[in-house]
């Protein structure tokens, strides 16, 4: 008579260390998606800062391609900036959300979903989730321009703004002006010239 099958949560936590041990062998080639992860659904959550939507029917085709196919890709987290046990989406949104919500999606994966991670700054990891977008082609302008707002506010000049974001200097600054000049110079003083 066979031994039953070692609960799921342990050998879970087998493959994970398993997978960190592989990638441990190759330091040289330290790509996050050489090192995924299963992690419970419910311990990753959204950014608020991810400027991409998707229509209704390009999500129906996600869940769909995710039924067919499986994850093909894991979602890039990030540590919680407050809860050790918790991850953000830094990309992957929609397929976080397909992978907790959908039925079939969630009972295919046992309630899990496949991560990377990425350690970076809080203004850096706002940045990859715009290069990911804009590498995919899908990208909300308006939530782009709040985005390049909040990283003027780390002290991020229009040429880094540029340089991270992929885009041309001009466009970095069309979006400031799209998120109006009062937003941008808030934090600054004047003195009335009348005075």
């Amino acid at each position: 008579m066979s031994a039953p099958p070692e609960p799921l949560a342990d050998r879970i936590a087998r493959y994970n260390a398993l997978v960190r041990e592989a990638h441990a062998l190759i330091p040289e080639i330290q790509h996050p998606a050489l090192c995924p992860q299963l992690i419970p659904g419910e311990n990753i959550e959204a950014n608020d800062y991810n400027p991409n939507k998707v229509a209704p029917p390009e999500m129906r085709l996600l869940i769909h391609s995710i039924r067919r196919d499986g994850i093909t890709m894991p979602v890039v987290t990030a540590p919680h900036p407050t809860d050790a046990g918790r991850r953000v989406v830094v990309d992957g949104f929609h397929r976080t959300t397909v992978a907790k919500t959908d039925p079939e999606v969630r009972a295919s994966l046992h309630g899990h979903v496949p991560v990377v991670l990425l350690t970076r700054s809080e203004a850096e990891l706002m940045a990859s989730t715009v290069r990911h977008n804009m590498a995919r082609g899908s990208h909300d302008v308006q939530l782009s321009s709040n985005l390049i707002t909040i990283l003027t506010k780390f002290n991020w000049t229009n040429e880094k703004i540029s340089t991270e974001l992929g885009m041309d200097l001009d466009e970095v600054l069309r979006l400031k002006q799209t998120a109006g000049l009062g937003a941008m110079f808030a934090d600054r003083e004047y003195s009335q010239a009348w005075e």
